[in-house]
């Protein structure tokens, strides 16, 4: 019991320091963090590649170079795709501005609230007080960071990629004693094996989800549809809520568009049923239970992480969450922590 407390205590301080620490760091940690998970991305597409027809016996730099390729043709669509957005977004503004306060109007109506003295000064309000084009600047300011920030971004991932061959020959120096860099290397081979091949399939998952997401919308008529299919794609890496996070988003716009509640119900449904798909069926039939996290510890996870960096550490949370489980599975006097924190208590 006495030995039990002061470990409790330095265990607690630990935590609120680290805690601490990855706040006030975070201008600093986050870039390094995300370049890491992207490198992981590049690194299992390009085992991905390899595994191909007509690839297996490739030359690793060429498996790596279409990696690479494939990796910032994709980033490059993104960036284009937020860029021309937020311009088209900024001309549509006044009609977006219009039809809300239609669709409020109409509202009042059918509920009977059209000559109440009390709607009226309410209106008053909402469009003394609606500004959307101030909204929008500040997005568009937000947006510009986002991409300098990417930009950085991927600088530290080629210059970590770049490092890969001398990485392996450093972990080899690390101790004279070959049972502990053997040891040492496997823990990095299972953290690269299973979050490089969940990244990777996370990342096909969304790609097909943002494709189908944009059949729908454009079938639908709604505007910027390769916008909200990227969002949608992008938000369905936050466990949970991002599904429904990114069906929300194009749905305040479908109402603006439709003005009709029905509709807008359909629509709303019909945009569910890939969510529902790849959720339920597609993805565990690619990854299974691959990363065997506690449903609870995710959700912990989640809140945790995404009060710390925000929607960024609502994206990172899972995979920076089974890092921690396989490295704290490695050590004997961790890793009755990680079986805690595991989905079945099965540690590899």
């Amino acid at each position: 019991m006495r030995d039990g407390l002061p470990r409790l205590f330095y265990g607690v301080g630990l935590a609120l320091m680290i805690g601490w620490i990855l706040v006030i760091g975070r201008p600093i940690i986050l870039p390094v963090v995300a370049s890491v998970i992207i490198a992981y991305v590049v690194l299992g597409l390009a085992e991905l590649i390899g595994r191909a027809p007509g690839f297996g016996h490739a030359w690793a730099g060429l498996r790596y170079t279409l990696a690479v390729v494939l990796s910032l043709g994709v980033m490059a669509v993104i960036v284009w795709l937020i860029v021309q957005n937020v311009n088209q977004v900024s001309a549509l503004l006044p009609r977006y501005q219009e039809q809300f306060l239609a669709l409020i109007q109409r509202g009042a109506v059918a509920i009977g609230l059209e000559d109440e003295p009390s709607w009226q000064s309410l209106r008053r309000d909402i469009v003394g007080k609606l500004d959307l084009q101030r909204m929008i600047l500040a997005s568009v300011t937000s947006v510009a960071s986002i991409v300098a920030t990417f930009a950085v971004i991927l600088i530290y991932a080629g210059f970590i990629l770049a490092e890969q061959g001398a990485f392996a020959r450093k972990i080899a120096r690390l101790s004279d004693e070959p049972a502990k860099v053997t040891h040492i290397q496997q823990v990095i081979r299972d953290v690269n094996s299973r979050i490089g091949t969940y990244l990777v399939m996370k990342t096909l998952v969304n790609l097909a989800l943002g494709v189908a997401s944009y059949v729908i919308l454009r079938l639908y008529g709604i505007e910027l549809a390769g916008f909200w299919a990227l969002l949608i794609g992008l938000f369905n890496y936050i466990p949970y809520v991002g599904g429904i996070i990114g069906v929300a988003l194009p749905a305040m716009l479908a109402l603006l568009q439709m003005g009709e509640l029905w509709p807008f119900v359909v629509f709303v449904l019909v945009m569910c049923i890939p969510q529902v798909a790849f959720g339920n069926f597609v993805e565990p039939l690619l990854m299974g239970s691959s990363l065997n996290l506690s449903p609870f510890v995710i959700l912990v996870s989640l809140v945790a992480w995404t009060s710390i960096w925000g929607v960024a550490g609502a994206i990172l949370s899972v995979p920076m969450m089974a890092m921690l489980v396989i490295v704290l599975s490695a050590f004997s006097t961790t890793r009755r922590i990680a079986i805690l924190l595991s989905k079945d208590g099965t540690i590899a």
